[in-house]
């Protein structure tokens, strides 16, 4: 059983997934790969998972750097697991390249770098996992499931473009 919860952010509605204990999801709702890897049923509860998911959104979209991440467990191949725990320590304000994420992994080349794509296109915890903070190799914004121009204004939120 996972158990889900609504936020309202500043960009449109988003849908928290848990099991429990852990965040396992977070989505603008009706993106691509909404509700991720997993089929299973879903209720509606409150759990202390999505208060803590919350309190970090909130401080986020208020402009704010939250100083603390809620227990995450997204779910997927080793590999993109890897992909996702190098995306962590992307820090607010930065960005990377597919290519650059590849290289840290030890995984130089194009074809791996694609494959960095995929991982990150796939993460099923968007914003707290800042697959938003990846940009194509010429700073580019390449795709993004929520849709690039809610990349632009995380990024502008973030100070990395400017508003406009």
């Amino acid at each position: 059983m996972r158990y889900v919860c609504a936020y309202s952010s500043p960009l449109g509605e988003m849908t928290m997934e848990s099991d429990g204990k852990f965040l396992t999801g977070l989505w603008f709702d009706g993106q691509k790969y909404f509700g991720g890897a997993y089929k299973g049923a879903r209720e509606a509860r409150a759990l202390p998972v999505f208060e803590d998911t919350t309190k970090w959104l909130d401080l986020y979209f208020s402009g704010q750097r939250p100083d603390f991440t809620p227990p995450l467990l997204p779910e997927g191949s080793p590999f993109r697991r890897e992909v996702w725990e190098a995306l962590l320590s992307v820090a607010y304000g930065k960005t990377i390249t597919y290519g650059e994420i590849a290289a840290q992994l030890a995984r130089g080349g194009k074809a791996y770098a694609q494959a960095v794509g995929g991982a990150v296109g796939h993460n099923p915890i968007s914003i707290i996992v800042p697959c938003h903070r990846v940009l194509g190799k010429d700073g580019s914004l390449t795709g993004y499931a929520g849709g690039t121009d809610k990349k632009r204004a995380l990024l502008e939120m973030e100070g990395i473009f400017p508003k406009g």
